[in-house]
């Protein structure tokens, strides 16, 4: 005699069946934003306008005349400063051919910031900038915060001495110290939101390899990278960790949209807001331990010490 098997224990297992035959279009929220994003949020909010940028226009040829000066002078400072010679390993004085690559670097940035470059392409080097200076750059050098910021105040409070000394009694320094205090608290804003990126990345109780193909590599400077963990965490939390360290990947492998929703604010009051929301795109594949994100219910899954995390481009 056959059995036959009721029709409400053959369902479920059909209905799983086909849920995972097909891939959830998932998402991610909570990101930072953009350096590009960012820088011009963050100069409305400063209100660096036509006014601020006319003085400090009148200003750069005297700041420029002084630029290899602050330059040379900037590291001496450092090498004098115990505890900045000691972050550099310079306690037994300066290493030739890395004060050299400093020193490049610093000129870059002044030479930039007395164009007054503006563009989405320096906030995107600010951005680096700070990552380097959390570590991440090819000598590994952590920079404490505490020096981040004081290298900004001492540049500004340089610029300062030498307008008064180039310019003495100029009706135009004021306004323009003014315009260059905000341009380098957006250079400092930018140079924290990378630094804090790098940060992230690092801060956890363990770390998981992340392999990368394709595209993606140029995008993300490499094959594979590592990042920490903190026990229990989810697939979200890493994906979050390396978007926001390399946001300029975001557009490769994400759709965005927005979310809408009401919150009430402290006085029960109801009000709308919105969130942006980025979809995993069509034919992008990534894997925890080679389960593809998008057949396993989404990036909702704990991440343990030993996996490894894939992400693959459309064609892969």
């Amino acid at each position: 005699m056959i059995k036959t098997v009721p029709a409400a224990v053959v369902d479920p297992f059909n209905q799983l069946s086909d849920q995972l035959e097909k891939p959830l279009a998932w998402e991610l929220v909570g990101l930072s934003p953009t350096p590009e994003e960012e820088w011009q949020r963050m100069r409305s909010f400063l209100g660096l306008d036509q006014t601020d940028l006319a003085a400090m226009v009148e200003t750069v040829e005297p700041l420029f005349k002084r630029g290899h000066e602050l330059v040379v002078g900037n590291y001496d400072y450092l090498l004098k400063h115990h505890d900045t010679a000691v972050i550099l390993g310079w306690e037994q004085g300066a290493d030739p051919a890395h004060l050299a690559e400093r020193r490049r670097f610093f000129t870059v940035w002044l030479a930039r910031t007395l164009g007054l470059d503006l563009s989405d392409d320096f906030a995107r080097y600010l951005f680096r900038a700070g990552q380097i200076h959390a570590g991440h750059g090819p000598r590994q050098t952590h920079v404490p915060e505490l020096y981040v910021t004081g290298a900004i105040s001492l540049v500004n409070a340089t610029f300062a001495r030498f307008l008064a000394e180039e310019m003495p009694g100029a009706a135009v320094i004021p306004t323009a110290l003014a315009g260059w205090n905000k341009l380098l608290s957006l250079h400092l804003h930018m140079m924290l939101l990378g630094y804090h990126s790098a940060l992230a990345l690092d801060s956890g109780d363990f770390r998981v390899k992340v392999a990368i193909f394709g595209k993606m590599r140029a995008l993300m400077g490499g094959q594979e990278l590592s990042l920490a963990l903190p026990t229990g965490a989810m697939m979200t939390l890493a994906l979050r960790k390396l978007f926001n360290y390399f946001p300029q990947a975001r557009a490769e492998i994400f759709d965005l949209h927005w979310l809408g929703g009401e919150r009430d604010d402290a006085t029960g009051t109801p009000w709308f807001t919105v969130e942006k929301a980025y979809c995993i795109k069509p034919m992008w594949r990534v894997l925890l331990n080679g389960r593809d994100l998008s057949y396993v219910g989404g990036p909702e899954i704990v991440v343990s010490p030993g996996d490894e995390i894939s992400i693959f481009p459309p064609g892969r």
